[in-house]
């Protein structure tokens, strides 16, 4: 029986054969901390008495905060810095830009290989046809100190992208296409392939485009098999000949989904929700106060380059500010030595360091009260990237909607661009308290429960990035569910021993750990989902937290009610008597009896 890439990836890494549903131990060829969760790895490693396997393998990169305009990242930084002297780990520093790009930029991950970042948009290295998954502090500790990670290995789909799209569409307009046919759960606990003649043709910029946004389907990750040009380039950024990783002729999927491009124009995502997608035409005119072009998605010298043919000889509109954060130092530079940043200063732009910029509360792209921003970003859950609406588009999109005033497309830019303020800052982040201790692991609960009917629940609604430097536990309780519409008192109401109840896709989006530790400060028993997001299952996992597979949205369960919950046996006792039936795997008990992965 053939294999898929991922199969035969995590096999090589594995040393032995596997096959979807297997839990494997995988070798991690590239282990990396970003300045977000690298202060927690170096926390967790310290407190566990636990070293550092091969500091050749092992990285940090700073890309949140380049700035380190925040004291906290700063803080979190040179505690990295420390460590990192302390058992020769080579830094990426303020100066040198998002980690993923670097990965691939300076021949960290190739074509087969395997990395670990606490970035949920790790999954990235798909572009080269590598495995790269963002995880939590916990588990990227356990591949600092033994090189290694548990991995459950995911079933694959095969997307194949039919037709010829406008000569105006770009990957981006691609991948919305795919997020709005998938939706925002549709490739859960999936890998997913990319097949199809435009998939083929697509540079390393566009597949780097297209693999970001893996994430925002809550997949695992996009794979796609390398080009010749991939392949050449992994070759030189390495310094060795790599070879790509393909399918088998009969490699199993577990399905195959066609999703029609033929004529495929400029699309967008609306506030709050990536796969809600539109074509760009249905909401041209919708008057914004600010735009934003970079981040892991959109950040390559291409999307630059596309970015800087609509801005030439053009000015951004009045009111608008125009923020542009390339990717990589290298491609900052390039766009200096090119002319594009004389292009963009000219427009009137904010040209910022490279880094992950509006994606991350601490550096620029973020917006204030009531500000529309159109953005090149990957999410726009309400709150991420400030407290305004954010649209999701392509580099030109964007380009050409800061001229106009509004949201425009390229080759409909009005002759007199639309006035309109901006908006105020976005508010600080709160100070650190003591961390919390780990309590005894019951596995029978009796207790009150909250029922949250609502799916993709991400984990800015559950933890909000502007808290993202608290790393006490202690503190963090009193800021769950703070974004959540209907559930922001939750954190006033909630009792030790209570249960929640949520439906599919729990937990999407980020790999921050706060998402699972916020209910472990309140004192929240253990979390019954329909699914969860993988990433934050793996979180809940490792660090000792019970969460189930479970459907009780769609049963007449209510707030405040009391079930019974067995998890040995896999059960929950609803009021009525009724038995439903849930998951808790015995890798989770395993872990969960311990007190946590990293509980040895």
């Amino acid at each position: 029986m053939g294999k898929t890439i991922i199969e035969k990836i995590l096999g090589a890494h594995a040393g032995r054969e596997v096959s979807p549903g297997d839990i494997a131990d995988i070798v991690i060829d590239a282990r990396v901390a970003r300045d977000f969760g690298g202060a927690n790895v170096v926390k967790n490693l310290r407190e566990n008495g636990l070293g550092v396997d091969d500091p050749a393998k092992t990285f940090f990169t700073f890309d949140c905060n380049p700035g380190g305009s925040d004291q906290k990242y700063a803080t979190n930084q040179q505690l990295c810095r420390i460590f990192a002297r302390e058992h020769d780990i080579k830094v990426y520093d303020i100066d040198a830009g998002i980690g993923t790009h670097l990965a691939i930029d300076e021949g960290l991950a190739y074509p087969g290989s395997t990395l670990v970042s606490t970035d949920s948009h790790a999954n990235i290295l798909g572009a080269i046809g590598a495995f790269g998954q963002g995880m939590g502090d916990v588990d990227i500790a356990h591949a600092f100190a033994f090189g290694r990670v548990w991995f459950k290995v995911p079933p694959t789909l095969k997307i194949v992208l039919r037709g010829t799209p406008s000569t105006n569409a770009t990957p981006k307009d691609l991948i919305l296409a795919a997020l709005k046919k998938l939706g925002a759960n549709g490739l859960l606990g999936y890998a997913a392939e990319f097949y199809g003649p435009v998939v083929e043709n697509l540079g390393l910029h566009g597949r780097v485009t297209m693999a970001s946004m893996a994430t925002e389907m809550a997949g695992i990750i996009a794979l796609f098999p390398p080009n010749d040009e991939v392949i050449d380039y992994c070759s030189k950024a390495s310094g060795k000949k790599v070879t790509a990783v393909l399918a088998d002729p009969d490699a199993v999927y577990e399905r195959t989904i066609e999703i029609d491009v033929d004529g495929l124009t400029p699309q967008i995502s609306r506030p709050g929700h990536p796969e809600d997608v539109v074509d760009v035409s249905s909401v041209a005119g919708t008057k914004i106060g600010s735009a934003f072009i970079g981040s892991c998605t959109n950040g390559r010298f291409e999307d630059m380059q596309a970015a800087a043919a609509i801005l030439k000889d053009r000015h951004v509109a009045p009111g608008v500010v125009l923020k542009i954060v390339p990717s990589t130092d290298r491609i900052w530079q390039r766009c200096l030595d090119e002319g594009l940043v004389e292009i963009f200063k000219g427009a009137g732009s904010l040209v910022g360091n490279a880094g992950c910029a509006g994606c991350a509360a601490g550096q620029i792209g973020q917006n204030g009260p009531g500000e529309v921003t159109v953005s090149t970003g990957n999410r726009n859950f309400a709150g991420k990237q400030g407290k305004g609406e954010v649209y999701l588009a392509s580099p030109p999109v964007v380009a050409a909607s800061a001229a106009a005033g509004v949201i425009a497309l390229p080759d409909a830019i009005p002759s007199k661009p639309v006035l309109f303020p901006a908006g105020e800052a976005a508010e600080p982040a709160a100070a650190a308290k003591p961390k919390a201790k780990l309590k005894e692991v019951p596995t029978k609960f009796k207790g009150r429960v909250w029922v949250i009917r609502k799916d993709n629940i991400d984990t800015d609604m559950i933890y909000h990035n502007r808290y993202l430097a608290i790393t006490d536990i202690a503190e963090m309780g009193k800021y769950t569910f703070d974004n959540l519409e209907g559930w922001e008192d939750f954190a006033k109401k909630a009792k030790a021993g209570d249960i929640v109840v949520v439906g599919k896709n729990f937990g999407a989006g980020s790999s921050r750990q706060q998402a699972v530790d916020c209910f472990k400060s309140l004192g929240v028993a253990l979390i019954i989902g329909e699914s969860f997001g993988a990433i934050y299952e793996r979180n809940a996992i490792n660090a000792g937290f019970p969460i189930m597979g479970a459907d009780l949205v769609s049963t007449d369960l209510e707030s405040e009610q009391e079930i019974e919950v067995d998890l040995e046996k896999g059960t929950v006792k609803l009021p009525s008597g009724t038995d439903v039936k849930g998951v808790f795997s015995e890798v989770q008990m395993g872990i969960y009896q311990k007190g946590g992965l990293l509980n040895v």
